[in-house]
């Protein structure tokens, strides 16, 4: 069982990242705050559940949620900085977002005063204390509800490029280094949404980045 809260006393956020290991496309990073009368029987990790319960769940936590905010942190800034910054980068970001939308709504009383992080990796938000829970969001619902904004989000955007290349059938695979990725990646080289910083082929072939 999921639980609501880590400091019962104070307002949380949940949040968490999605696509951190693909060789293609965006991290995208969500932040969500609850309500403390929020339960929801099927909400988890989103890694545990099926594309189609992912895609039930978003609305429901786009309606109930007292805020949230998602953003993209794009491929030539992850390889300017590295994934795991650009992760946290998308973190903030996000966070951002979900207090602007709490500014523009006049729920400023709302604003987080502890965030909860998947994972064990985080730099301090202005003013906001936090807490990183390896395996965060199968054991607290705001941190489960980020990763499902957060996966549904990137998936979206996934599918869109999908139409532009889908040579690499990343409608499919997300741009997670599957076999048929790579194997697309040999026969047609890179695109501008592959990670140039990225190991993208095992044998590290040597590509042509100006194309």
């Amino acid at each position: 069982m999921l639980k609501l809260k880590f400091h019962t006393n104070l307002i949380e956020c949940g949040t968490d990242e999605a696509g951190r290991g693909c060789l293609a496309g965006p991290v995208t990073a969500a932040a969500v705050i609850l309500p403390d009368n929020f339960s929801n029987e099927i909400l988890t990790d989103s890694k545990q559940l099926s594309e189609n319960k992912r895609e039930l769940l978003k609305p429901i936590i786009e309606k109930e949620a007292i805020s949230y905010g998602f953003a993209h942190i794009m491929m030539s800034e992850i390889d300017s900085i590295n994934i795991l910054n650009a992760s946290i980068l998308g973190m903030h970001h996000s966070i951002d977002h979900m207090i602007h939308k709490l500014h523009s709504k006049n729920r400023t009383s709302y604003k987080p005063e502890h965030i909860l992080v998947d994972g064990n990796k985080f730099k301090p938000y202005p003013d906001i204390t936090h807490t990183c829970v390896i395996k965060g969001d199968s054991k607290y619902l705001p941190i489960a509800a980020a990763s499902i904004i957060a996966k549904t989000e990137r998936d979206h955007y996934m599918n869109r490029i999908h139409e532009e290349f889908p040579m690499y059938n990343w409608k499919k695979n997300k741009g997670y280094p599957t076999k048929e990725h790579r194997d697309a990646i040999r026969k047609y080289g890179i695109t501008k949404y592959h990670r140039k910083s990225f190991r993208l082929l095992p044998e590290q072939y040597e590509f042509d980045f100006t194309s």
